[in-house]
């Protein structure tokens, strides 16, 4: 047993769960192919998908990775580190699913698919992130009184 989980890992490079779990995520994804294919915007929906992997790997991903270099550079000690990271990482991920909206572009589109007319978003966005950031200060503060304490 041991020798062919070992020549999987060889062969594969990781773990059988890893494989299983990527093979379930292409049964996902190949489930939302299928259910995408009958759709009238599917090449619409396609290029979207396209252009969004084109553009993380290409613009978005060296801009983080950078942002992260710098910011582990600038900070001497890696606790505070992740009280940035994550609610960074928050604000961006719901900047970027809720894009058109905070930036006021599809309000037709919205309307048209929804019914209702498009809210603001841009003040609940910013409400939201400094929130993610107070929260993420509250904690950083509290843990190290708790460690200058003890």
């Amino acid at each position: 047993m041991a020798d062919r989980v070992g020549r999987l890992r060889a062969a594969y490079g990781a773990g059988a769960r890893h494989l299983l779990v990527l093979l379930a995520c292409f049964a996902v994804a190949s489930w939302v192919a299928l259910r995408l294919a009958g759709e009238a915007d599917r090449l619409r929906m396609l290029a979207w998908f396209v252009g969004a992997v084109v553009v993380h790997d290409l613009v978005l991903f060296p801009v983080y990775a950078t942002a992260d270099r710098v910011l582990r550079r600038l900070t001497v000690r890696r606790a505070p580190l992740n009280h940035v990271r994550v609610p960074a990482l928050a604000s961006a991920l719901l900047f970027v699913v809720y894009l058109p909206g905070i930036l006021g572009l599809g309000g037709s589109a919205y309307e048209s698919a929804t019914g209702r007319q498009p809210a603001p978003l841009l003040g609940r966005w910013l409400a939201l992130s400094a929130s993610f950031f107070l929260v993420s200060t509250v904690v950083y503060i509290f843990r190290r009184w708790r460690r200058d304490r003890s």
